[in-house]
């Protein structure tokens, strides 16, 4: 039997041979660090407050994130055409960049099992997610079109931003695993056309992504999205597997598409995430998901959010499970606590 490591890398290569699906997030370990601290340390449920970027977040009691809340009054970018008078990147060097801020950090990736576990970090907010922070969603759909070169300028600013924020992690930490998230669709279709993604967002994660790449780290991009248009584009990234991919996407063309060429995470519908869901209906949507991409390989069937459990505690056990169960009946490995 495959420790959950060596299965995940199996799964994710375009000639791997998996004993099992891979479960969910078991083979990876998520290390916090201080850029993630200095960045979104100060949210906190129940409690509303200012990001790095001077953008206003809300995180209602029964919500389960902070999410930006742009109004005219406090948009941080009102006017894209003079992004420069109201925009300033958090120096991240600065506040970060002191090796000895990582201790913790370091301390943390000595107590994992290599053999048996990845390290992984994470960078939240992407670059249209950051775009969209500053100046609200509809002002930015607007702007890429009518301002496209100063978005064009604004979206690199911000892309060196988060090459800055992967150079850290990868100086001071070395993870196995950087997850990098940026939502680029709806449920069913791109935020924008395929061109106006390639001409203003693209170019800044070929730079970032191939800073990744080259140094080792494997790349994971979150993105829970209707992203069908875009999959070639992701490959060319360097994008080893695709979190988030959403059962509105057709899974199994995809998986015939790529060949293997990039790993696909996901496909169970979040709808089964909430207070009163059944667990009757957790496991028929998790043993479809298995059931239907399983057998198409290069597929790791999990909750299509970022790497955080299920909002409702009840949900991610069953999930585990179920995943374990179809494991256990189709390939005959049972499932070994990490």
């Amino acid at each position: 039997m495959l420790t959950a490591k060596e299965n995940f890398l199996e799964t994710i290569k375009k000639d791997g041979k998996p004993d099992r699906l891979v479960n969910q997030y078991d083979p990876l370990v998520v290390i916090p660090n201080p850029v993630g601290a200095y960045c979104r340390g100060h949210r906190v449920r129940g409690k509303n407050g200012i990001d790095r970027w001077g953008v206003t977040e809300i995180w209602p009691e029964d919500q389960p994130a902070a999410i930006p809340h742009v109004t005219a009054e406090n948009k941080v970018c009102p006017d894209v055409t003079r992004w420069r008078d109201y925009v300033k990147a958090p120096d991240l060097v600065g506040a970060c960049g002191d090796h000895a801020l990582w201790a913790g950090s370091i301390e943390r990736m000595a107590q994992v099992d290599k053999n048996e576990q990845l390290t992984m970090c994470v960078m939240g907010t992407g670059i249209f997610e950051q775009l969209h922070a500053l100046m609200g969603f509809e002002d930015t759909l607007v702007n890429l079109m009518v301002e496209p070169e100063a978005m064009t300028e604004l979206a690199a600013y911000i892309g060196e931003y988060r090459t800055t924020y992967a150079r850290l992690l990868i100086e001071h930490l070395h993870p196995d695993v950087i997850i990098s998230l940026d939502d680029w669709g709806t449920k069913d279709s791109l935020f924008m056309q395929p061109d106006l993604w390639r001409e203003i967002i693209k170019p800044n994660y070929e730079k970032m992504y191939k800073y990744i790449k080259s140094t080792g780290t494997l790349l994971i991009h979150h993105s829970d999205s209707y992203l069908e248009p875009l999959v070639e584009d992701m490959v060319e990234l360097g994008i080893d597997v695709w979190q988030g991919v959403l059962p509105t996407n057709d899974i199994v063309m995809l998986q015939k598409q790529l060949g293997g060429r990039m790993a696909m995470m996901g496909g169970i519908d979040s709808g089964i995430d909430t207070a009163d869901s059944t667990e009757e209906e957790i496991r028929a949507e998790v043993q479809r998901v298995c059931s239907e991409y399983g057998p198409g390989g290069h597929f790791i069937p999990s909750i299509t959010y970022g790497p955080d459990p299920s909002i409702f505690p009840h949900v991610t056990p069953t999930v585990r499970d179920e995943i374990n169960k179809y494991n256990q009946k189709h390939y005959g490995v049972s499932y070994r606590k990490l």
